[in-house]
């Protein structure tokens, strides 16, 4: 009898051991996070987004709001600039708001559904559940999941590394990579407020339209006095500029770039224009488009942005929506690359 009282202390301890020294299965902690960050009437963040796509990091303060069922605003502010992008989803549909720019431009769009962001964190939980090859890791204090972007960027940045600390079950990073690893987005959070709601006329697109002083002094600052055609730095070998034409309407001057190969397109770009009042949204056509330094807009065959005292489009008959992004992600000023 005291040996079968021993071995079951024995058995006993192992039992709790084990307990003590693992988290449950992977699919365990998919579930638990996927419970813990959807199944709330809402919530509030804060992080920072820091994108080393460019010559130089850019650095942005998010500050995200949800609640339930399909209320979203996403406020995006490059530190150091004093400019403000948004988007806003309420019951009237999708918004992209510049109130230093005096533009609102509306869409039909089901974002963010179709357009996974990591500031959002239901999208993150979503991306977890739905790659099957996602894989976890853990430390003393984290889970460190691997998995597969589902967003305009997943062509040059096709994998995230998402940390959740065990604590809190809670992300605390993300880290967006390209094919070779090297990181292109780091999201850092820093406040997630579980529960938080935020009544349905707060999130009326006309509280958001006026710019105060500091963004139209810094968006006037964007303009630029003197125009620079900008080039994408493409590493697309069968795939040359044709054409480069420039040409002046109403005393605005206009670039056009034709590319041409098996991956042809035309660029065409001029300086940004104001627009007359930020409470009357104009329709856009497509999604809504965060390509990390700015908010465009795509559909199947096109994409516009604005970046710098510049206006962009893109249209192509032949590019997919992520390598339109590619383009977008690599455009910048000097010579053709």
């Amino acid at each position: 009898m005291r040996h079968k009282l021993i071995l079951f202390f024995v058995m006993l301890l192992g039992v709790l051991m084990l307990a003590a020294c693992g988290g449950g299965s992977q699919e365990d902690v998919l579930q638990d996070l996927n419970d813990k960050w959807n199944d709330v009437k809402g919530y509030e963040l804060d992080a920072t987004m820091e994108i080393k796509t460019g010559t130089e990091p850019r650095v942005y303060d998010v500050n995200v709001w949800h609640t339930e069922p399909e209320f979203y605003r996403v406020k995006v502010t490059q530190q150091g600039e004093d400019v403000t992008q948004m988007i806003i989803r309420n019951d009237e549909g999708v918004f992209v708001v510049t109130p230093s720019l005096r533009k609102t431009y509306k869409f039909q769009s089901e974002w963010p559904k179709q357009n996974s962001q990591a500031y959002l964190i239901g999208a993150l939980a979503e991306d977890l559940l739905a790659d099957e090859g996602a894989t976890m890791e853990e430390d003393d204090k984290n889970y460190i999941f691997t998995a597969a972007t589902r967003n305009n960027h997943k062509s040059i940045m096709p994998t995230q590394k998402i940390v959740v600390d065990k604590k809190t079950m809670l992300p605390t990073s993300v880290s967006v990579v390209n094919e070779a690893q090297e990181e292109q987005m780091v999201i850092t959070f820093k406040n997630i407020d579980l529960g938080m709601q935020h009544k349905k006329s707060e999130y009326a697109v006309e509280n958001f339209s006026e710019s105060s002083e500091e963004e139209k002094a810094s968006a006037s600052a964007d303009v630029p006095t003197e125009f620079q055609t900008y080039y994408p730095n493409l590493n697309w070998d069968n795939t040359k500029l044709a054409d480069e034409e420039a040409v002046m309407e109403n005393g605005t001057e206009r670039v056009i770039l034709t590319f041409e190969g098996e991956k042809s397109f035309t660029l065409v770009q001029q300086p940004v224009e104001y627009g007359e009042t930020a409470t009357l949204p104009v329709y856009a056509p497509g999604d809504p488009a965060d390509l990390g330094f700015t908010i465009g807009a795509i559909t199947e065959n096109s994409i516009s942005w604005e970046r710098d005292g510049v206006s962009f489009f893109v249209a192509s008959n032949t590019l997919t929506q992520e390598e339109m992004v590619e383009v977008a992600a690599s455009v910048t000023t000097g010579g053709l690359k």
